[in-house]
């Protein structure tokens, strides 16, 4: 007999505990899932859920700030367009999934909050390798708002680099579809990180510039906007500086963004649900312009957070 079935002979086998104790710790406040409301610590998914085991899920993410969700129908948009591209269904509609999300940010008690609605494929009852045999699940959750950018960096400006890393090009992942498809920008952010950055900028297939970890992307010269066209999310804060934009006469477009055209522009900042307008003052260690926050950025910034008490872009939260 081996030595290792002879290790094995002699040591009885472990038992197989009746329910799982969390060692970890997490965020306050509140998610929704399988019918209950739950503290996040109790919000748990299989390890048998294609969206873990396959990435096979899709998610938005909408934010509540001084008590009131911005832009909401938007992310509600997106989000069911990607449930009907990915042939996914949750037993809820719209109105179903926004009272969810009420519920969880009024549960919680959150004035400002990062608010995620998602689904997964869910798992099959018999581990089948077919998706259409699996069980797709809603989840949600309401926790403390988080940005990108810290208190710090908002006043300065980020410090980013840009990565060799290419992300997933449109004809494998439509990127109008939010997703979990990481790998890409984490390698970037860990390319951003040996060089002493905060975070990273990585390409499109072309070789221009694309998207960072879960933001936009903008550049400003002689007073003109653009923003990478192809192969980025489109995001919802992306098309609230668009539409800022036409509200204030200034010209902004969609093309394609060079790095050189990066690296050369007046003013750079990046956009994300998770912080809004962020202004960006050195790339790959070099200043851009005068390395300082810039006029248009501070213009866009200031304006973004004004829109937040508007009815028009906003709606409220029913408290208790």
């Amino acid at each position: 007999m081996s030595q290792t079935m002879a290790r094995h002979d002699a040591k009885p086998l472990p038992t197989v505990s009746d329910r799982h104790v969390d060692p970890h710790s997490y965020p306050d406040g509140v998610a929704f899932l399988d019918g209950q409301y739950l503290p996040m610590s109790q919000a748990k998914v299989s390890v048998l859920d294609w969206g873990f085991l396959h990435s096979d899920a899709t998610y938005d993410t909408v934010h509540v700030w001084n008590g009131r969700f911005f832009r909401l129908d938007l992310h509600l948009d997106r989000f069911f367009g990607g449930l009907e591209k990915l042939r996914m269904t949750i037993p809820f509609d719209r109105e179903g999934v926004i009272e969810i999300l009420h519920n969880c940010v009024a549960l919680s008690g959150h004035r400002s909050a990062y608010v995620e609605m998602l689904c997964t494929r869910g798992a099959s009852p018999t581990f089948s390798r077919d998706p259409r045999q699996a069980v797709n699940r809603f989840m949600a959750f309401a926790v403390p708002f988080g940005s990108v950018a810290n208190a710090e960096q908002l006043q300065r400006g980020l410090h980013v680099a840009i990565s060799d890393k290419v992300r997933i090009p449109p004809a494998s992942i439509d990127p109008a579809i939010k997703n979990y498809h990481w790998l890409d920008l984490v390698r970037g952010l860990y390319d951003a990180y040996d060089r002493g950055a905060e975070t990273a900028v990585i390409l499109d297939f072309n070789g221009n510039v694309a998207e960072g970890p879960g933001f936009n992307v903008f550049c400003v010269k002689d007073s003109k906007l653009s923003t990478p066209a192809i192969g980025v999310l489109p995001g919802i804060t992306r098309r609230t500086v668009l539409d800022l934009c036409a509200e204030q006469g200034l010209a902004a477009v969609a093309t394609d963004v060079s790095v050189a055209a990066l690296r050369e522009a007046d003013e750079v900042f990046i956009t994300s649900t998770a912080g809004g307008i962020m202004p960006v003052t050195e790339i790959d260690g070099d200043r851009i312009a005068n390395g300082k926050v810039g006029p248009i950025t501070s213009r866009l910034m200031a304006l973004y957070w004004q829109k937040h008490d508007d009815p028009a872009w906003s709606s409220p939260v029913q408290y208790p």
